[in-house]
């Protein structure tokens, strides 16, 4: 299992783990894999996976709110209480059902779930291994290191770090705005691999491709990557 987690919203938590999923489809397609999105606001991932991987949507998510929104602020609006016990129902009989389940988060791990707790409390609370992804750009290294701290404060087994480019750049660039191993010196945490910028999130050869660029033996311990 792991929690792909990242510095905020829209930061390539989607693409990292339609990757990993594409990459375990197409390399360990005897192994079982799971996509677990908890909780969703608005309309997005959980639709994104259901029609990529042909998955009932209803597997995907268990908590699903229509303002896209924080989840408490978007419960208020329509007057619903966030019950975690369903979710975490859902991620035991995964578990029970998958030799490996992916779980996406919401937004970032300081991202708040309910009035009382962000995703982080959810990251160590599920004991879920966990993996930070940080969008390459102006911002990338301070972004890296105050999330590392939020990870360490909470107790978060973080595995590594994978970069990812929202927008096309070159290797000066991306060296430029998230130099690896300057984030790995000021956070003490591996850089795994970054995740070039993909056109087009469908294409699973591409995704596959994409995620066996990573360090995988780190990120994916329990599994062995030979292709």
């Amino acid at each position: 299992m792991l929690l792909i987690t990242s510095t905020d919203t829209e930061a390539g938590k989607t693409v990292l783990t339609a990757a990993l999923a594409a990459y375990g489809q197409k390399y360990h397609s005897k192994q079982n894999w799971g996509i677990l999105k908890p909780i969703q606001c608005g309309t997005g991932d959980r639709e994104f996976y259901g029609e990529l991987f042909d998955r009932p949507i209803g597997d995907i998510n268990q908590i699903y709110l229509e303002t896209p929104l924080a989840p408490p602020i978007a419960a208020a609006r329509s007057g619903e209480n966030i019950d975690l016990g369903i979710a975490w129902q859902a991620f035991q009989r995964m578990q029970q059902q998958h030799d490996f389940v992916l779980v996406e988060g919401i937004g970032g791990l300081g991202t708040p779930i309910t009035a009382e707790l962000v995703v982080a409390d959810l990251a160590r609370d599920w004991r879920l291994p966990t993996v930070l992804v940080v969008p390459v750009k102006l911002g990338s290294i301070g972004s890296a290191v105050a999330n590392v701290a939020l990870a360490r404060q909470y107790n978060v087994q973080l595995r590594g770090i994978v970069l990812n480019c929202p927008q096309p750049l070159s290797t000066t660039e991306i060296a430029n705005l998230a130099p690896s191993e300057l984030i790995q010196s000021l956070t003490n945490t591996p850089v795994l691999g970054c995740l070039p910028y993909l056109p087009d999130l469908h294409d699973l050869d591409l995704l596959a491709a994409a995620a066996a660029n990573l360090e995988l033996e780190i990120l994916l311990p329990s599994l062995t990557f030979n292709h």
